[in-house]
This record gives C-alpha cells, sequence and structure tokens, in this order.
C-alpha cells in the first residue's frame, strides 16, 4: 500500500459553501491524510481524548491509518470537543502558512456536517444547536423551568429521551434576561467626545441564563467614557455547527450579520461576552455567510477585555478603584487563547491595587455542549481535573473565568462558581464592591 501524502488532497476544504466540503469520498480523503500526520507527530496527545483514541486505535491496527474502520474514526471525532487547542499548538496549520494546511478542528466539523448530512440530525443536537429556542420557552416561567432542571425524575426523563447526563450540572434560567434589564434600565446616554464606541453582544447564554457579565459591561463601558448599542441579535450559531447542523448555523450567522453591518459601519466595535462568541464571529462567519459583509462584521468584532485594554494604552481607562478582590484565581478559557490576543482580561484585573492573580490555564472539559452529553460527561469531569484542581489549590478570595461554561464546570467540580473578570472589574469601582477598601496613594506608596 503506498503511503499518504501530506501535503493536500484535492479534497481540502473547510469552507461549507464549496461543492466539495460535502463530498464523502473527499472528506475520507483529507480525515485518512490529517489523521496520518496527527499520528506522525503526537504533539497533541495530552489535548483532549480524541487523540489517545486515534493513536492507540493505529497502534493496534498496524500503524496505516487507512486499516481503521468507520467506527473508529468516528469514535476520534466524536471525543472532539472543539476546544482549539490544538489548532493553537499544531505547527501545520493555515494560520502559520504551512503547505499541510492542517486545521483538525475544522476537519472535525466538517466530518460531523457531512454525517449530518447523510444520517439526519438527531433530536438531541437540534435542541442543543437551538439554545435561543429553550431560552425563550424557560425564561417564560424561570423558576417551573430551574425546577425542572433539579428535579431527578425530570433529569432522568431527559437523559432517557435527549441524552443529556441526569446529574450535569445545568445553566439555571435568569429572573429577568439581559434584554428586558435593558428596557426597564435603558442604555447610558453617550458622551459628547466617547472614547470608543461598542456594539454589545451579550450573547444568548447572559440573556437567558447569567445577564451579571453583560450588566458589568454596560457599567464599565459607561465608566470609560464609551457611547454604546445593544443590537438585535440571536445565538451565534456555535451550539448548531457543532452538531453538524451547518443549514442552521449559517441562517444564525446571516441574521446576525444584517444586524451588526450597520454598527460596523458606523465605527462601533463589536463585543463579544462569551470568548466561544466572539471567537465563532471573526473565525468562522466569513467562511459560513461566505459574502464580504461578514468579513466587515468580523473585523470589528473584539472580546470585551481586549477592548476595554485598548482604552488603557490609549490612556483612556478609568483606574479609581475603591475595593480590592485580594488573590483571584484566573480560569483562561480555550476559546479566548485560540484567538490569540492575550489574557486581556486577566491583565485589566491587575490594575486594580491590592490584587494578586492566580492563573490556571488548563481546558474544563465543557465546550459547548459537549459535557452535557450522557456519553461525555463522566470523561469531561475527568479531562478537566488539572483546570478543577489548579481552581482549587489557588485558594482565592474570589474565582473568574471569561467563559460561562467554565465556570459552570468549576462549579460542579468544586462547589463555587467563578464570575466574571467583567463583575470583578465592576466590583471593584465600588467601596463595598469587595470586603478590601483600595488603601489610599500615599499608604499604597509606603508599602
Amino acid at each position: 500500500m503506498s503511503r499518504i501524502e501530506a501535503r493536500p488532497t484535492d479534497g481540502l476544504s473547510y469552507d461549507p459553501n464549496e461543492p466539495k466540503y460535502w463530498d464523502r469520498a473527499k472528506l475520507d480523503a483529507e480525515i485518512d491524510r490529517v489523521f496520518d500526520i496527527c499520528h506522525g507527530c503526537r504533539l497533541c496527545f495530552n489535548l483532549c481524548p480524541s487523540f489517545p483514541e486515534l493513536f492507540q486505535s493505529i497502534d493496534r491496527r498496524g500503524e496505516d491509518v487507512r486499516d481503521l474502520s468507520r467506527e473508529e474514526k468516528d469514535r476520534v471525532i466524536d471525543l472532539c470537543w472543539e476546544c482549539k487547542l490544538c489548532e493553537v499548538k499544531c505547527p501545520y496549520t493555515p494560520r502559520d502558512k504551512h503547505e499541510f494546511q492542517l486545521d483538525f478542528p475544522a476537519l472535525v466539523l466538517r466530518a460531523r456536517a457531512v454525517k449530518a448530512r447523510e444520517q439526519g440530525i438527531a433530536r438531541r443536537e437540534k435542541m442543543l444547536g437551538d439554545p435561543d429556542r429553550a431560552g425563550k420557552i424557560g425564561s417564560k416561567i424561570p423558576a417551573l423551568a430551574n425546577w425542572a432542571c433539579r428535579s431527578p425524575f425530570q433529569r432522568r426523563m431527559m437523559e432517557r429521551m435527549l441524552g443529556i447526563h441526569r446529574d450535569k450540572k445545568l445553566p439555571e434560567f435568569a429572573g429577568e434576561t439581559f434584554e428586558k434589564w435593558i428596557e426597564r434600565t435603558g442604555i447610558p446616554a453617550a458622551p459628547a467626545e466617547p472614547a470608543a464606541k461598542v456594539a454589545v453582544f451579550h450573547t444568548c447564554f447572559v440573556n437567558y441564563y447569567n445577564p451579571g457579565p453583560g450588566q458589568a459591561l454596560m457599567k464599565l463601558l459607561a465608566r470609560n467614557g464609551c457611547a454604546i448599542a445593544s443590537p438585535k441579535q440571536n445565538c451565534c450559531g456555535m451550539p448548531a455547527l457543532d452538531g453538524g447542523d451547518v443549514a442552521f448555523a449559517q441562517r444564525q450567522a446571516r441574521a446576525n450579520v444584517e444586524n451588526l453591518l450597520p454598527f460596523a459601519r458606523a465605527g462601533y466595535k463589536i463585543a463579544a461576552i462569551n470568548p466561544t462568541c466572539s471567537m465563532t464571529l471573526r473565525r468562522e462567519y466569513p467562511k459560513l455567510v461566505g459574502a464580504p459583509e461578514a468579513r466587515e462584521v468580523a473585523a470589528a468584532v473584539v472580546d470585551p477585555g481586549e477592548m476595554l485594554y485598548q482604552l488603557r494604552r490609549a490612556g483612556k481607562f478609568d483606574r479609581s478603584f475603591k475595593s480590592t478582590p485580594g488573590k483571584v484565581a484566573y480560569h483562561v478559557p480555550c476559546h479566548l487563547k485560540a484567538q490569540a490576543i492575550g489574557l486581556r482580561s486577566r491583565d485589566l484585573m491587575r490594575q486594580i491595587p491590592g490584587v494578586e492573580i492566580a492563573t490556571v490555564d488548563a481546558c474544563t472539559a465543557h465546550d459547548g455542549t459537549w459535557a452535557m452529553k450522557k456519553e461525555f460527561f463522566p470523561l469531561s469531569m475527568k479531562w478537566g481535573e488539572k483546570a478543577f484542581a489548579g481552581m482549587r489549590d489557588a485558594e482565592a478570595q474570589v474565582m473568574a473565568t471569561d467563559c460561562p461554561l467554565a465556570a459552570l464546570q468549576i462549579e460542579q467540580a468544586i462547589g463555587a462558581r467563578p464570575i466574571s473578570p467583567l463583575e470583578v472589574l465592576a466590583r471593584a469601582y465600588e467601596a463595598d464592591g469587595f470586603a478590601t477598601p483600595v488603601p489610599p496613594p500615599a499608604e499604597e506608596e509606603k508599602s
């Protein structure tokens, strides 16, 4: 049998708008090529279960990836939770302009999309892929919805009917959505000469489950002299994309591009609160939508910490903090690392006098909806242990992470949920935000 060529086959495609993206034979040739390169490299052996599964399967078969069965290859695909860390670590990527053009997470998304087109989209993937629908239903009577998500009987039924693990902690619906809060409180008036113009992409998670980071960002932007907008929006589409439902993800993306484009053209930065959402708008929308308008929106997208850090660099960031959180255990989200913009929310928290940051750089293995699934929840807790231990062992007064699902996973493991760095910063501006006041300048200088 001839050796597998490392350079791309004519089936290379990471763009669902290309016909060959959907060609099963061309996809299979690319899977063999990428799996063979990964098998020979093994740099990502400890990032997620996909790679150990791949390496062990090939070793059992005798070194040739083409000897793997379809089921064995599908198992490798299923075990990928799309953290993107292998793409960050890999030396052979399009981002590095390497001739191999290897993007393992993008290949996995393609494989799931082709399988979904061949076999249909399962009920669980349809439900998990449309968080706006679940959010709108649950937020009508949040107390009842939250009771159902905690009820042992209801959870057993959910596990049986939908494959959501009965022991997985689920996010609880907020008593008031972020959008309702905006309607009630209004958007702060813009100053005559704003430091920046920012359109807040609050995300479906903030809207339905945890408005706190969104409220904190609005306060931070107002305090730092920004003109603020809250555009109409829907889910970024990543949950649908992860479940193979490319058509629905494209509809979600096109709707957001239509709503966000006027703001991008008017000079607004689009601050997406969840790192997964900012990554999706930046990296996936140009391919999903396949139009120049999507590239315009993508170019305007920022992480909130990135936006505020730009103000700090310009000398426009308010540092008049009045209380300090002390020691903060900060968890680094994988999808923030994938954007290669630095750990700006951590750097901003360091501006608070008296703060000490313990950085925990490890994946919690929640990653979208993967940890919710019956067959993967136990694995997610096993693979997230390094992150859990890091947060636990830091013995910090406050825990923080930019990723709301990582926060949920950490709470599942150690019993306490991290807050957003945006909330840490907003609280530090208040005298009663934290128990310890910021020392006066003279006293601080002496120390």
